[in-house]
């Protein structure tokens, strides 16, 4: 069997960074365990629950790339076309964006509300995007610059990545609420659409860069 519970662990040289890659050890995506495993018996199952072992993820770059790309191309139009159409009784049908949704939140008053959506909806995917795409190049050209703050980068793209749906969470509370009401209906646009797209994709694409890559010596 390819993996085994029970193996010596070299030990840490000092000044030199030694992954587990370099021990001959890999951990478990599944369940957390650290097993022995060589360099060719990638894919080989957990002894715990028999899930594929692997040094680092497959393809690992290409997908990240390919997914945050189809998130960028999908940012432009989830931002330009209408996210919602607002209808009231005896008034014109009315189309907005993301963009004038906070603006017309600012109008109101409601600067706090504006403010959370703007973040949210607006600056979040940006700011994700940009920073899985300075992970990408950093990792790929075997960087040594900033390994534990690029470490850190990735974990708060996990923790606040989900937060970027408050838009969409917003648009359909409205819809399913005003529904209940004969003076006015909110219909979601092509614009919640593409935002939702924008937010699954850049998910999906930190789940498929693997944080090991940032320590990872540059290519020979």
């Amino acid at each position: 069997m390819a993996a085994t519970k029970d193996a010596p662990l070299a030990t840490a040289v000092i000044g030199a960074t030694i992954t587990a890659q370099d021990l001959g050890v890999a951990g478990c995506t599944a369940c957390g365990q650290v097993v022995r495993l060589s360099e060719n018996c990638d894919g080989a199952p957990c002894p715990r629950c028999n899930a594929p072992l692997w040094h680092r993820k497959r393809y690992s770059f290409s997908r990240t790339w390919a997914l945050l790309i189809a998130a960028g191309i999908l940012y432009i139009p989830a931002n330009l076309l209408p996210i919602m159409r607002t209808r009231t009784l005896g008034g014109a049908a009315r189309d907005d964006t993301i963009l004038s949704g906070v603006v017309e939140l600012w109008q109101a008053g409601s600067w706090d509300l504006a403010v959370i959506v703007f973040v949210a909806s607006i600056l979040v995917p940006v700011v994700k995007i940009g920073m899985l795409v300075v992970l990408l190049v950093t990792s790929q050209r075997g960087s040594h610059w900033a390994r534990v703050n690029r470490s850190r980068m990735y974990r708060l793209i996990e923790f606040v990545g989900h937060w970027s749906m408050l838009d969409v969470f917003v648009v359909a509370l409205m819809a399913a609420l005003v529904r209940f009401q004969s003076l006015a209906d909110v219909t979601p646009r092509p614009g919640a659409v593409a935002f939702g797209a924008v937010v699954v994709l850049t998910m999906l694409a930190s789940r498929r860069f693997d944080p090991r890559l940032i320590w990872d010596p540059a290519p020979k």
